[in-house]
Formats: structure tokens, C-alpha cells, sequence
């Protein structure tokens, strides 16, 4: 009898430790829990701790409140300039009402997945090229809104989402060198000009200020030559002013061919009852006008040549020739 006793109450103790181990329930620091009591959302969220429910009745399902950290796989599209890119991203979001993300949506983690995806892709087509290699910071604000916004019914909260890489295609990347190549050319060509300006206003000021003082020119010119003679090498330096240079091109040139028929005897300015020049110079003389007579060119092997007679000067003799036989009387 007492032994009966004795099975049957160890027997009532065994079962209720197994009844009490089976409707103990422990939810850590950062999980909540949703009690579904025959298939129904009952009560509010359990909080972290020991919870009790119901064995065979309740179920307690918990959900991480973490941020959970969701890479994009990389999604190729054609932007809004015709250029085709890969782009991937990562999300990072969190439950903030456990029980919206269990009845709502059937795998939270799966659907924003899913629609982060779909959003990058639409970001893509939107976007222009510059804009994804720039301008990322634009558009992670636009990701972010396009994928919080149905995301916001499920009970998550999207906290932040980042564009990680965009690749281009080779040619692109090649295209693309050539630019900033051409840019930077076409900028150091810029630079360059605008110091030639510079130089050269500064060299039109130095010039001004020579020529206001000669002999800065003169020292110029021998500091040069101080430099040039200071180095180890062969070359001679021979300065010639500038002056001369001018000189012996003027001296150089031929003079124009009415010269001389523009210079007409100035009045006034005679010698002797002859006209001359304003510059002193007398006129040639012209035969057969009274001027002196012209001594005529004769060519030694040549025959003999007429004597040019003066009408109204001295009676002229006679040109013989000395290769001639003699002539009769």
C-alpha cells in the first residue's frame, strides 16, 4: 500500500517536471517572442527572460531584433545614358515589430532581399553613368527610400544602404582613360598659356624699364656673359649691340630707283654759277648743254670709237687708231 503510494507520487513528480521543463520558455537580450496560442497571436510580445506558456497548446516563436546585414547580388542594367553596368549593394535593416514580420510577411529576410534587387535594378535605368560613379551618395538615399517604403507594413526598418562596386565594361574603362587623359592635357595646356601671359607681361615690363634706362641693359648683358663664362665649355660669346645690328641693315638696302630724279637742284644753292643739291652734291651733267665735256669709254682692242664733241666747247683732236695703216694726205 504505502509503496503504491510511493510509485504514484513519484510518478506525479516526474510528470510535472516534465511538464514544467516543456512550458519553461528562456528569450535572450536581444529576441522577442510571439506566443501563438492554437494557431492565434496572443498578448503582446514576450519580453527577454523566462516566459511560461502552455505545453502542447502555446508556441512561442522568437524573432532577432538585430541589425541584420543583407549583401545584394550584383544586378547588370543599362543606365540612362545607354551605358551597361553591374551593380551591387548592401542593405542593413531590423525588425521593429516582431509580430508584423511572422503574420505579414512569410520570410521577411527573403522579401527584402527581393526588393532591394528589384529597386537597384530600378536605379540603374534611372540613373546616368556619372551619377553612379560620383554621385552615390544621392542615390543610396533613393535605394534606401525605395526599399523602406513597402518594408515599413512588415514590421522592418531599413537603416541604411550602400552601392559597394560598379563595374564597367572594359571598353568603357579605356573610353573613360582617354577623357581624363584628354582633361588633364587640355588643363596643363591652360596653366602653361596662362604663365607664358604672365611671363610676358612681366618681360614687357623688364623691356619698358631697360629702355628707360640704358645702361640696365648694358649690365643685362654682361651678367649673361658672366653666366655663360662660368660654365666649363667651348662656346664664345661675342656681344654685338643691337644698334649695329640696325645700322648695317638699313646700309644694306638698295636705294629706289627715282632717288636721284626726285632730287632737284634746291634754289639757292649754286657753285660757281652750277646748281647743286640741297645735300651739296652737283647734278651729273648732260651732253650737248654746256656742261663740262665726257671723257668717252675706249676699249684698247676694240675699233676706234667717235670722240663726243661739245658744241661750245674747245675744238677736239682727231682719234687715231694704232692698229690702222697710215692714211694719205
Amino acid at each position: 500500500m504505502v509503496a503504491d503510494l510511493l510509485v504514484a507520487v513519484a510518478a506525479a513528480g516526474s510528470a510535472g517536471v516534465v511538464y514544467l521543463a516543456s512550458a519553461v520558455r528562456v528569450i535572450k537580450q536581444y529576441e522577442r517572442g510571439v506566443l501563438f496560442r492554437l494557431g492565434r497571436v496572443r498578448g503582446d510580445v514576450r519580453s527577454p527572460g523566462l516566459n511560461l506558456i502552455i505545453p502542447f497548446v502555446d508556441r512561442l516563436q522568437k524573432v532577432n531584433m538585430q541589425i541584420v546585414t543583407m549583401p545584394v547580388p550584383a544586378q547588370e542594367g543599362i543606365t540612362r545614358d545607354n551605358v551597361t553596368v553591374r551593380v551591387d549593394a548592401v542593405v542593413y535593416f531590423r525588425v521593429v515589430d516582431a509580430a508584423s514580420a511572422l503574420v505579414k510577411v512569410e520570410d521577411y529576410k527573403f522579401a527584402v532581399s527581393q526588393m532591394a534587387q528589384t529597386s537597384l535594378r530600378s536605379i540603374i535605368g534611372k540613373s546616368d553613368l556619372d551619377d553612379l560613379l560620383s554621385d552615390r551618395e544621392k542615390l543610396n538615399q533613393g535605394l534606401e527610400l525605395m526599399i523602406d517604403s513597402p518594408a515599413v507594413g512588415w514590421g522592418i526598418q531599413v537603416d541604411r544602404v550602400e552601392i559597394k562596386d560598379v563595374s564597367l565594361p572594359d571598353t568603357m574603362k579605356r573610353s573613360m582613360a582617354r577623357q581624363a587623359e584628354a582633361d588633364r592635357e587640355r588643363r596643363a595646356r591652360i596653366i602653361n598659356a596662362d604663365a607664358e601671359l604672365q611671363a610676358s607681361k612681366k618681360l614687357a615690363e623688364a623691356a619698358q624699364q631697360m629702355a628707360e634706362t640704358p645702361t640696365a641693359l648694358q649690365l643685362r648683358l654682361l651678367q649673361t656673359v658672366m653666366a655663360v663664362a662660368a660654365e666649363k665649355n667651348s662656346t664664345l660669346v661675342l656681344p654685338i649691340p643691337v644698334e649695329l645690328l640696325h645700322f648695317l641693315e638699313r646700309g644694306g638696302r638698295p636705294s629706289p630707283p627715282d632717288q636721284d630724279q626726285d632730287r632737284a637742284p634746291a634754289p639757292g644753292h649754286t657753285d660757281g654759277g652750277r646748281e647743286r643739291y640741297a645735300d651739296g652734291t652737283p647734278p651729273l651733267p648732260v651732253p650737248g648743254t654746256g656742261g663740262p665735256p665726257q671723257v668717252p669709254v675706249i676699249d684698247p682692242d676694240g675699233p676706234p670709237q667717235a670722240p663726243v664733241i661739245d658744241p661750245d666747247g674747245p675744238p677736239q683732236a682727231p682719234l687715231t687708231s694704232t692698229d690702222s695703216t697710215p692714211q694719205a694726205p
